[in-house]
């Protein structure tokens, strides 16, 4: 199996394509018994369905395999197959940020492009920077539903993610509660009360606490994710 711990990354690597058939077929019958692995696939899945609309198929050359084949047979000795057994974990780790940032990327363009109408359903890419999205939120205003789903934030050992909402006619930011490590959090209680005018102006912000959230109920930490929401259907 790949030396890879974190479901997460192994799930990925599933989804991706990039296990050969031995590896496939073991994570196959994992998921069948393992419900983390199996949620950890279905949130790649889920993650990485944009893209399949938007992204035409190219086949590859004829000659590729042989080509890959002829170079492994003509390495000169072990050395130069543990180098490109190296080459090939770092490109499977590249591979899983990519098409996670990709995937995130694409649903943040989406979103910018829709003609603001009235509507209930909005979504906001948590991110320190235009190259770095970690979380995507999405909130139904109506039903007054939250849904924070992790892109590319990697979990922290003894330490939870918490969300928050901030609004200039809040005192202080209001906890949305700790974000699990599983493919998506629901939070639908956090957001009774608060006007869906007030929920659409506010920031959405995510700092680093101690394990099961902040225990004075304010940030203990910087925020390390923020983003505002956008319209995501009429």
């Amino acid at each position: 199996m790949p030396e890879l711990d974190d479901l997460d990354a192994l799930a990925g690597e599933y989804v991706l394509g990039t296990l050969d058939a031995t590896e496939r077929t073991t994570v196959a019958a994992r998921r069948q018994r393992e419900g983390a692995l199996d949620a950890a696939i279905e949130a790649w899945e889920v993650r990485l369905a944009p893209l399949i609309d938007e992204i035409a198929p190219v086949a590859p050359p004829d000659d590729l395999l042989d080509g890959i084949m002829r170079r492994i047979d003509g390495a000169a000795g072990s050395g130069e197959i543990v180098a490109l057994r190296r080459r090939l974990r770092a490109w499977r780790t590249a591979a899983l940020g990519a098409c996670a940032v990709a995937a995130s990327l694409l649903l943040f363009v989406a979103a910018r492009t829709v003609v603001p109408q009235p509507g209930q359903n909005f979504v906001a890419v948590l991110q320190r920077d235009a190259a770095s999205p970690a979380f995507i939120v999405s909130v139904d205003t109506a039903a007054r539903n939250l849904t924070i789903r992790p892109v590319a934030a990697a979990p922290q050992a003894g330490r939870s993610y918490e969300l928050w909402l901030v609004n200039k006619g809040f005192r202080t930011p209001r906890s949305m509660g700790v974000v699990q490590n599983a493919a998506f959090t629901v939070a639908s209680s956090r957001l009774a009360g608060i006007s869906p005018d007030v929920v659409r102006d506010s920031t959405f912000a995510v700092t680093l606490e101690p394990a099961g959230g902040s225990p004075s109920g304010l940030p203990t930490g910087p925020i390390l994710y923020s983003g505002t929401l956008l319209q995501a259907t009429p």
